[in-house]
């Protein structure tokens, strides 16, 4: 019975979310390599930014999350790949799902062109661990014609300490953990805007 109900709600926040959500509550597929196969960790692209002036900074973060956990300094470019639908609490899952950023392709292009980045730049994508949206941001990079895109291995925070009083933690490696420039203001030339 209780399986029955469970896959009934699941059913119903579904179809609200479909029904009633945002236009773009289209679930976002996430995976962690890329078709180029060219990854770095924070450290590294630390040091790619520093050896390459020509290299950028791209964070696909959703805004909030920047808000509360900080962003890195350099941060070129800052267009989510995924976003919080705050319209649809899903009750099995205790949280907001993410869903599709239906303007990443359009918006990172106009973000890309804007600051003259050449087909061959280095390009260096990070979102929070390197788990699940820096990889498909980086592949969308690649499919608009960029030859040299990375995807941030740790992530901004990296990785949860697996022991001690603060287990669970993400303060392993990772841009904020690593000694790299960052802080919890936002430059408001970078931050994202949604689209109207």
């Amino acid at each position: 019975m209780k399986a029955a109900m469970k896959t009934l709600l699941a059913g119903s926040v579904m179809a609200a979310m479909l029904a009633g959500g945002p236009a773009f509550a289209e679930e976002a597929e996430a995976y962690r390599e890329t078709s180029l196969g060219l990854y770095v960790n924070a450290a590294e692209a630390w040091e790619l930014m520093q050896e390459n002036e020509r290299a950028v900074l791209i964070d696909v973060r959703d805004p909030v999350e920047i808000k509360f956990t900080g962003f890195a300094e350099p941060t070129d470019i800052h267009v989510p790949w995924v976003l919080a639908d705050r319209d649809s609490f899903d009750a099995e899952a205790r949280t907001w799902p993410m869903v599709k950023n239906p303007d990443f392709a359009e918006q990172m292009r106009a973000e890309l062109e804007a600051l003259g980045v050449a087909e061959d730049d280095p390009i260096i994508v990070m979102c929070r661990s390197g788990s699940t949206r820096s990889a498909p941001a980086a592949d969308a990079i690649a499919e608009m014609g960029f030859s040299e895109v990375y995807s941030v291995t740790d992530g901004f925070e990296g990785g949860k300490l697996e022991e001690g009083d603060s287990k669970g933690v993400r303060a392993v490696n990772g841009w904020r953990n690593s000694g790299l420039p960052w802080s919890y203001e936002i430059d408001p030339e970078v931050a994202w805007q949604p689209a109207e």
